[in-house]
C-alpha cells in the first residue's frame, strides 16, 4: 500500500509517522507514505497555488492546475490510484471505510488550505470525499493522518496480532468491551471475577454483553444498524430494563 499526500506542508507528516506502530510498519516496508509539496507542480516565479475567488469573498482558493498536474503525475505511476479529498462536506469517515480503503493499492490524499479547492477539482479529479467530524480545521493534513492511521491498521502485519483490529470498536458495529490488566485490585477496584475465572466461554459472553452495555450507554444510535442475534437481543432487553431508574 502506498499513501501519496498532496499538501503545502509535507513536513507535518514527518514526526507522527515515525513513531510507534506506524513508524515500525513503515521501516519494515509494510506500507509507504509519500508527502508531496503541491508547489512542485506550480508555475511562475512565485510558484502560486492559490488565487482570489471569483465573485468576491474572504480568503483564497486553491487553483486547479497544480493539483491536476500532480494527480496526473502520480497516476502515471499508479493508474488505479484512488483520489481522496479531505473536506468538512465529505462523507463521515467510519471504520468500514477504513476496512474498504485498506484493500486499495494506492491512495492519493488531497489536503486543502485557505478556503479550499476550486470546485472543478472535486468535479474532475476526486473519487471520494471524506470528513472526520462536524468541525473545521486549518487544513486537510490532520484528517489525512487520522485516515492513514485507521486504514493502515488493517494492512497485513502492521499490528502485532491480526486479532487486534478485529476486536476494535465499530468493527462489528458496537463499541469495544473494557480491558483490565495487573494489578488485580487498584485503588480498591477489583478486576471482574469472570476475567480471572479461566472460563473462556463465560469471558466471551461477558465481553459481548459489555459491548452491548457500552454501546447502549454511550452510542445508542449505533444499535439501530447492528445485526444482533437472538441472544444479543435478549441481553440488550435485560440491560435496558436494568438501566431504567427505579422509583
Amino acid at each position: 500500500m502506498i499513501f501519496d499526500i498532496l499538501t503545502l506542508f509535507p513536513g507535518m507528516f514527518d514526526s507522527p509517522l515515525r513513531e510507534s506502530i506506524l513508524g515500525r510498519a513503515i521501516k519494515q516496508g509494510l506500507f509507504e507514505v509519500r508527502a508531496h509539496n503541491l508547489r512542485d507542480w506550480a508555475e511562475g516565479k512565485h510558484l502560486t497555488v492559490d488565487d482570489t475567488p471569483y465573485g468576491g469573498g474572504d480568503g483564497m482558493v486553491m487553483k486547479p492546475e497544480p493539483i491536476a498536474r500532480a494527480v496526473a503525475d502520480l497516476r502515471q505511476q499508479s493508474p488505479a490510484a484512488k483520489v481522496l479529498l479531505m473536506t468538512p462536506q465529505g462523507v463521515p469517515f467510519k471504520q468500514q471505510h477504513a476496512c474498504d480503503l485498506a484493500r486499495e493499492e494506492n491512495l492519493i490524499f488531497l489536503c486543502g488550505r485557505y478556503e479550499g479547492f476550486d470546485e472543478r477539482v472535486r468535479q474532475t479529479l476526486v473519487d471520494e470525499e471524506y470528513s472526520i467530524g462536524d468541525f473545521v480545521l486549518t487544513g486537510g493534513e490532520l484528517p489525512a493522518m487520522v485516515m492513514i492511521d485507521a486504514i493502515s491498521r488493517h494492512l497485513p502485519g502492521v499490528l502485532g496480532s491480526s486479532d487486534s483490529a478485529e476486536t476494535d470498536s465499530f468493527i462489528d458495529g458496537l463499541l469495544e468491551y473494557p480491558h483490565y490488566t495487573r494489578p488485580a485490585v487498584f485503588d480498591g477496584m477489583p478486576v471482574p471475577d469472570v476475567l480471572l475465572s479461566g472460563d473462556h466461554g463465560r469471558i466471551a459472553c461477558w465481553r459481548r454483553e459489555q459491548q452491548l452495555l457500552r454501546t447502549l450507554q454511550r452510542r445508542p444510535e449505533l444499535l439501530e444498524e447492528v445485526l444482533l442475534d437472538a441472544q444479543d437481543k435478549k441481553a440488550l432487553e435485560r440491560l435496558r430494563k436494568e438501566l431504567v431508574p427505579k422509583e
